[in-house]
């Protein structure tokens, strides 16, 4: 009787707290998620990087068996300088000593790596002045840039997802979440078509040392605004057209982000996701408040309206007793 009652009890306290053990189910996927991403980088890309340790070790060691004349202090003052350098997108080699980091086409690139969140590192401000206006142009752009995006995609929204749904849902009597998913995955495949396939093939065909992956991974890296930097281009020193290559850059990754973000809301307004997300949402509360507004206010108005009856009904008794006592026969000296 009594492990009855207990299991009873716990299977009410899951149901009646599903949406918290939910949450708490999917804090923990996460933190696994990230576990196994960790392990699995950890155990690919560390063993490339010990390679290229022992490698730089090698060359350095050959270097200075070459050039006796200079220590191993003034090599690591130089390199480190260097370093400095190239992680502000400053390069001490000739074959890059051509290509300007801001001039206009390279600083609108940066504009815009900026605004979208995107930030691929390359290139960075050297002036306080210039670190104190990105802080200012940040804090004012990014805002700016999300209502953009948010009215623009809003609009796109209307004409790519909503009314075509509706129209087939109407013309052929089909099921809308049949039509919403159907109309989604051709949505996902144009999308990847025309902003990752495409594009990485005409990456690879522009940039010398880029295959097709480095090309693909390019393009998610970018319009993932994940922006790692490792991969930028139209840094190539002998890059035709450099100004309007950047510019066009620009142009594919504005777009592009627009386009991901109609995806991902096409995505979003799907029946079967709503029903997923709610299941990891707070129960909203506010029909049992409104109740209770009702019931208390129910209660006031009727004590209210309680004391105001029996207000009147002593004021009508001590109105009808007055004419009884003038009308007592015994009481008036007229009478007697």
């Amino acid at each position: 009787m009594l492990p009855s009652l207990a299991s009873n009890s716990c299977v009410r306290l899951i149901q009646s707290h599903k949406s918290t053990w939910y949450f708490i189910s999917l804090v923990l996927g996460y933190v696994l998620y990230l576990v196994f991403g960790a392990v699995v980088f950890s155990s690919v890309e560390l063993p490339y990087e010990d390679l290229l340790r022992q490698e730089l070790r090698a060359i350095k060691k050959q270097f200075l068996q070459e050039n006796e004349c200079l220590s191993e202090e003034r090599l690591e003052r130089f390199l480190k300088k260097a370093l400095d350098a190239s992680n502000y997108g400053v390069s001490i080699l000739n074959n890059a000593s051509a290509n300007w980091n801001w001039d206009f086409t390279s600083a609108l690139f940066f504009a815009s790596t900026v605004l979208s969140t995107t930030g691929y590192g390359h290139t960075a401000p050297l002036s306080d002045g210039g670190k104190a206006f990105c802080i200012i142009y940040s804090v004012i752009g990014i805002p700016f840039t999300l209502l953009f995006l948010t009215a623009v995609v809003q609009r796109i929204m209307v004409f790519s997802t909503r009314r075509p749904i509706m129209y087939i849902h109407r013309r052929w009597g089909l099921s809308k979440p049949l039509v919403a998913i159907v109309h989604a995955s051709l949505l996902a495949t144009l999308a990847i078509s025309c902003f990752f396939l495409i594009p990485a093939a005409i990456f690879s065909a522009l940039e010398e040392n880029w295959n097709f992956l480095e090309s693909f991974y390019f393009c998610f890296i970018s319009l993932s605004t994940i922006g790692l930097g490792d991969y930028v281009p139209g840094e190539a020193s002998n890059q035709r057209f450099r100004e309007l290559y950047k510019v066009g850059i620009t142009v594919y990754l504005i777009l592009g982000l627009i386009v991901m973000l109609v995806v991902l809301e096409t995505f979003c307004e799907l029946q079967q996701l709503k029903q997923l997300r709610k299941m990891f949402y707070l129960k909203k509360d506010k029909p049992q408040d409104r109740l209770a507004i009702l019931d208390h206010d129910h209660l006031s108005f009727t004590t209210v309206s309680n004391r105001a009856t029996v207000y009147s009904e002593g004021k009508i008794q001590s109105f009808v007793s007055v004419p009884t006592r003038l009308s007592s026969t015994n009481d008036d000296p007229m009478i007697q």
